[in-house]
């Protein structure tokens, strides 16, 4: 018997005014949202990018049963403040097991405020709190070694057969040194683009939309994994916190078993000039097969 499977995403969350403006990509959100309501998911289970924990090829997930939101710059409160998070503290420590199990040191942690890289998202996807699935988030490591990542992804990978929504919050292209911030700061415009995107920010988008459209399994994995190495990935990624997530994502959609499921891109937005906001989707929600 085939088993079905959750769908997995990696999604751009790109500058905090996301959360407050329209986009291609906050319509897409939404529309993921949507389809994972309507498929009845237990649960989601996020790494983003703000939270990294800084001990030796070590994690932590978050365990605080009223997390708080940390305040979010450029966007009226009126889009987050009354919000209510629901997190999942069953499935936080059902991830703690998985993850131990496979030799992977995770701990709990019980005062961790939720960030925007993770709520953004989620507010997008469910405007209506009340129907906001219970949500775990799991942190990067601050070594940000791709492949540890990457066996991250792969230990959980099992949770999307019991109908749980794995997903990346990071970057595509996410270098905030190289960005032009001028359009926002003076006039409250993200998406302004008075100049074209920099090379570096086209043949690294290209690159990254070249390796998840080409590769399914293992070929995955390992494309991601290899990218940190392109010559322009220092450019599009000047610290690799927006960019560990996408390995998250390939440990949960690159075993075997995942052959010949590629990422199909569902929407993007450029911001700030440089900064592209991809949101890609691998596989759909279909039922299981005999």
């Amino acid at each position: 018997m085939s088993l079905a499977v959750t769908p997995v995403h990696f999604f751009s969350h790109g500058s905090t005014m996301m959360l407050g403006e329209e986009s291609a990509s906050a319509d897409y959100w939404k529309a993921a949202g949507d389809a994972a309501l309507a498929h009845k998911v237990r649960g989601i289970v996020i790494m983003g990018a703000h939270w990294d924990f800084k001990s030796d090829l070590a994690v932590q997930v978050s365990m605080n049963p009223n997390p708080s939101k940390q305040p979010v710059a450029n966007v009226h409160a009126s889009k987050y403040v009354e919000y209510k998070l629901k997190a999942d503290l069953a499935t936080g420590k059902r991830c703690i097991d998985l993850l131990n199990q496979k030799g992977i040191r995770a701990s709990g942690n019980e005062t961790f405020e939720w960030i925007h890289d993770v709520f953004l998202v989620i507010i997008r996807m469910f405007p209506n709190p009340n129907t906001m699935p219970p949500t775990t988030i799991v942190s990067s490591n601050a070594h940000y070694d791709p492949h540890f990542h990457v066996r991250i992804g792969a230990a959980l990978r099992p949770l999307r057969a019991e109908n749980y929504l794995l997903l990346g919050s990071g970057g595509a292209v996410h270098n905030l040194y190289r960005n032009i911030w001028s359009p926002m700061l003076l006039y409250k415009d993200n998406f302004a683009q008075p100049t074209p995107p920099e090379s570096w920010a086209l043949e690294f988008r290209q690159a990254f939309k070249d390796v998840v459209e080409q590769n399914s399994g293992p070929r995955l994995r390992r494309g991601l994994t290899r990218l940190m190495k392109h010559p322009q990935y220092r450019d599009a990624h000047a610290t690799d916190d927006h960019y560990i997530s996408s390995l998250f994502v390939a440990g949960a959609v690159g075993d075997e078993e995942d052959e010949g499921v590629s990422a199909k891109l569902m929407a993007e937005d450029w911001e700030l000039t440089n900064m592209c906001n991809s949101q890609f989707t691998w596989g759909q929600y279909v039922e299981a097969k005999a």
